[in-house]
């Protein structure tokens, strides 16, 4: 159960948010774990930072598999991430104009590497060139060559497959039909722990901090 209503926190003025929503499924074996969450802090995630002599930037910005010798913060442990064999990335590259990136190459050729271009003019990848709003599946177990002449934002996304059915209703992803009915039960049944707010879109104070409560009571905020 959750919410995503978000505080304005400029009153008389544009609020701008740019949102990317993921989803990683769970292993059968994972899927009634205990559940928990890991928060990934903007000024905690590593970054990679390569600047040219006359300015002109590339970075990447790790947020789950390692990039060459950079590594990730620690997923949730519960994660598909947190298996080494998965190899899942999640990684947010930018490209200054006349700039370049190698892609380091996956350690298994079953593992999928996409490519999503969202911003900028766009990158070339050998005689093919991959405008903004487009993305590839890149073979990933090669090191992949990105060259932007005008700039680019992108985002990989990677991951081994789990090799298990998949069956999903609303935002429920189960492994079979009994599966997925038990879970519309259960959610009937119980809420999930149910729902300790009034209202259904609760917005915290736009004047508080940033801040996570985690399922013992404690409360996180960015150091």
């Amino acid at each position: 159960m959750h919410s995503e209503m978000l505080p304005l926190r400029n009153q008389s003025q544009p609020n701008p948010l740019e949102l990317f929503q993921i989803w990683l499924n769970l292993p059968a074996v994972d899927k009634m774990c205990e559940p928990s969450f890991t928060m990934l802090w903007a000024e905690q995630v590593p970054k990679i930072r390569r600047i040219h002599t006359d300015g002109r930037r590339v970075e990447v910005v790790v947020i789950a598999g390692a990039f060459d010798d950079t590594s990730p913060l620690h997923p949730p442990s519960n994660s598909w991430a947190s298996k080494d064999s998965a190899e899942v990335a999640v990684w947010h590259l930018h490209l200054d104009p006349g700039t370049s990136l190698e892609l380091p190459p996956t350690r298994s050729a079953e593992t999928i590497r996409t490519l999503y271009v969202f911003d900028g003019d766009g990158v070339q990848i050998d005689e093919t060139h991959l405008g903004c709003d487009t993305g590839s599946v890149l073979r990933s177990n090669d090191i992949t060559t990105l060259q932007s002449s005008g700039g680019a934002d992108c985002l990989v996304l990677q991951g081994r497959p789990i090799g298990e059915p998949v069956v999903r209703k609303g935002p429920f992803v189960m492994n079979d039909e009994a599966g997925l009915r038990q879970t519309f039960i259960d959610y009937q049944r119980t809420g999930f722990g149910g729902w300790p707010w009034p209202v259904d879109g609760p917005v915290h104070d736009p004047d508080r901090k940033r801040f996570a409560v985690h399922p013992n009571g404690f409360v996180e905020e960015p150091t």
